[in-house]
């Protein structure tokens, strides 16, 4: 027999097997906990969101006072005469 239906043989023995008592309160556990998972990804979500929103705010401000798109002060004056 090969090994494959050597495996297949141990999966059909263990599922005709006595099958293992579910506790009575499986779904509402199960219930529970997937309302957990999803009020604390939707409040990382927020989380995320909420710290985007702040370094957007926060460039903008830096943008508003630095102006980086304007051009530097010249270091030098021009000469003031004709000579």
């Amino acid at each position: 027999m090969s090994g494959i239906g050597r495996k297949e043989d141990e999966v059909r023995r263990m599922l005709e097997g006595p099958h293992p008592q579910v506790p009575v309160d499986l779904a509402e556990r199960a219930v529970e906990r997937g309302g957990r998972l999803l009020r604390r990804q939707r409040a990382l979500r927020l989380l995320g969101l909420l710290a985007l929103i702040a370094a957007v705010a926060a460039f903008a401000v830096w943008a508003v006072t630095v102006q980086p798109w304007q051009a530097p002060p010249a270091e030098t004056t021009p000469p003031l005469g004709g000579w």
